[in-house]
């Protein structure tokens, strides 16, 4: 884990507030990384990415991808309208271009994870995409992979193996983004509860700026902190929570609850509005369909959250594999880039994480990872159908 003092001068994403300097070190003890690294590469990776066609015209299909490829897609878990919204986004970007794609969920079991990474180089799968999962776990299965030429790109992991493609939603701003936003509106001080849970690469990654956030505003208190991955954990945190209010029945004995994942903030926002508490206001992270439909419900205390589109995560990390497959370089780590959405941005009449660019600036859609000859494979797929 990073050192929390060491952190607070190299986290450079735009927070002036913070002092010291850092190290990281991901959850499995993998080399450190610094965050301003992570943004640098980032940055690197969007002036990499070539425009989608030169001179107005598509560029020629690379050879390796004259025909359709198999895809293994492998997931630690698949949870919540996240998970689902994500695997759409993978699996449309997969048939835009003609391959084939197939899902292998783990249900949160990282021996079963290696297994299938196993089972993908026996399948003689094209590229292989690893959606969350450890180093410490998926190492060795992946080497044999890229031994054998099989491109890999990971999604919230913490491999760094040469020839892997790791991206992310930055999680060190996905977190600043939202627990900034609860601080100034609870003007630097109050009672808050954290849910978060350990034992993820992006969770781990989110505690280090929870840390750094105590330190800076040692005015709001942490009353109660919970949570764990379930195969419904929206309903456990929803009766965890419950628990909690019961506890602490006053008003003013809890002002905010820092949810760490969307399925945490949906559980703890019910809790909330059953019992009425409509003076506690939510804070989280991630965004799908459904969290926009809680979030817009007549008072719904799902105040804030940041967020990236998990359909394009998806897409993104397809892209990445087609141009490891057509020989192409790509960058050791990409980090797509977070939003603030605010409850009070958004219409009064219900809508779909499709039309939140029209009040999120930016959010949607990104020129990361394509490729002059993408447009040429989609027309190829287009007249084959």
């Amino acid at each position: 884990m990073w050192k929390a003092k060491q952190f607070l001068i190299s986290f450079t994403l735009g927070i002036t507030l913070l002092a010291g300097c850092t190290n990281e070190q991901d959850a499995a003890g993998s080399s450190s990384k610094s965050a301003s690294t992570q943004a640098a590469a980032s940055e690197t990776a969007e002036k990499k990415t070539p425009s989608s066609t030169q001179g107005g015209e598509a560029a020629e299909i690379p050879e390796a991808l004259q025909k359709p490829v198999k895809i293994a897609a492998i997931m630690q878990m698949s949870i919540g309208t996240f998970s689902s919204q994500y695997i759409s986004g993978l699996k449309e970007q997969v048939e835009t271009f003609g391959g084939e794609v197939q899902i292998y969920n783990a249900d949160n079991d990282l021996s079963k994870m290696a297994t299938y990474v196993e089972n993908a180089i026996t399948q003689n799968a094209d590229a292989i995409l690893i959606d969350h999962g450890r180093a410490d776990a998926l190492r060795v299965p992946v080497e044999k992979a890229l031994a054998k030429g099989i491109p890999v790109v990971a999604f919230d992991n913490d491999l760094t193996l040469d020839g892997v493609t790791v991206i992310d939603q930055d999680d060190y701003s996905l977190a600043w983004k939202s627990l900034k936003t609860l601080a100034e509106d609870l003007n630097g001080e109050g009672n808050i509860v954290t849910v978060w849970v350990g034992g993820f690469t992006p969770m781990e990654r989110r505690h280090v700026i929870y840390d750094a956030f105590k330190q800076r505003y040692p005015d709001i208190k942490e009353i109660a902190k919970f949570g764990a991955a379930s195969s419904n954990t929206a309903l456990d945190t929803q009766t965890q929570m419950e628990a909690i209010l019961k506890k602490h029945p006053n008003k003013g004995d809890i002002d905010a609850v820092f949810a760490t994942w969307d399925e945490f903030a949906k559980g703890a926002s019910r809790a909330i509005q059953q019992a009425g508490r409509d003076e506690i206001k939510v804070y989280g992270i991630d965004l799908s369909d459904e969290d926009l439909e809680l979030m817009q419900q007549e008072g719904s205390p799902w105040e804030a959250t940041a967020a990236t589109d998990p359909a394009e995560v998806g897409r993104v990390q397809v892209r990445f594999a087609y141009q490891k497959i057509a020989g192409e370089e790509t960058p050791n780590i990409f980090s797509l880039e977070p939003h603030l959405v605010r409850a009070s941005s958004l219409p009064e009449e219900p809508i779909k994480m499709d039309s939140l660019t029209d009040h999120v600036p930016n959010w949607g859609t990104s020129s990361v990872a394509v490729s002059p000859w993408m447009k040429a494979l989609e027309e190829k797929e287009k007249e084959q159908k």
